[in-house]
């Protein structure tokens, strides 16, 4: 069952290798931690819903918004996905539903994104408002668009197809439908944030760190179904 469909355009991931001990804690009941060459992973992921819909029904004023979260990579059997740690978006309505209906960790707080498009670039900007500091992303892809091959680290990254999380101590899963996505050639990039103010002092070890690898994707048309408990 379509719970929302919408386009999701302009994906920037920024994804760090992170110490297992910082993710177990936050792990559902059933699920693994999804590992790359031994490592495990969370992601910095910054786009723009555009045309969203509720059950097809296109709500005035919350069609169009960005969004900033951040996520860590699971397993459940053979199937790959993400849970999240934080997700942020500008509009009250919009943090309140996911969490009342999927228990996601949903914030709002004041949020801008600018796109800036030439014949030969893209350009992306983010800044976020939180605990009395902006907080910026900003990423420039070369056109045209390729499409990563199905063994490279950016398929690993943007290819999943399964949320989880936890309603009253059960698992639940949810399905998010895409074609593959096609990424611009990241020509340069800035993160410029507070980690611990975003995220929580536990996150500090991050500050000031590279990321492991940066995407900027496309993005298409995508459908969210309605949530599955598990178990």
């Amino acid at each position: 069952m379509k719970f929302l469909t919408a386009r999701w355009a302009n994906l920037f991931l920024a994804t760090y290798a992170v110490p297992e001990a910082l993710l177990k804690p936050r792990l559902a009941p059933g699920l693994d931690l999804d590992r790359r060459d031994g490592q495990c992973f969370a992601s910095l992921v910054a786009f723009d819903f555009l045309d969203t819909r509720v059950f097809g029904i296109p709500w005035p004023g919350y069609r169009n918004f960005p969004e900033l979260n951040l996520r860590f990579y699971v397993r459940y059997g053979d199937l790959r996905g993400v849970m999240f740690i934080r997700e942020l978006v500008p509009k009250r309505l919009v943090a309140w539903l996911a969490r009342t209906l999927y228990h996601e960790p949903y914030l709002a707080t004041p949020m801008t994104n600018h796109v800036r498009e030439t014949e030969h670039s893209i350009e992306v900007e983010h800044r976020v408002q939180m605990n009395r500091r902006t907080h910026r992303l900003r990423a420039v892809g070369s056109k045209p668009s390729v499409v990563p091959s199905s063994d490279s680290l950016e398929h690993f990254f943007k290819e999943l197809q399964w949320g989880f999380g936890v309603v009253r101590g059960r698992l639940m899963r949810y399905h998010v439908q895409h074609p593959t996505w096609a990424v611009y050639p990241i020509a340069e990039y800035e993160i410029d944030l507070d980690w611990s103010k975003l995220y929580g002092p536990e996150w500090a070890i991050l500050q000031g760190q590279q990321p492991l690898s940066t995407i900027l994707a496309v993005g298409s048309p995508v459908e969210v179904s309605w949530g599955q408990k598990l178990g």
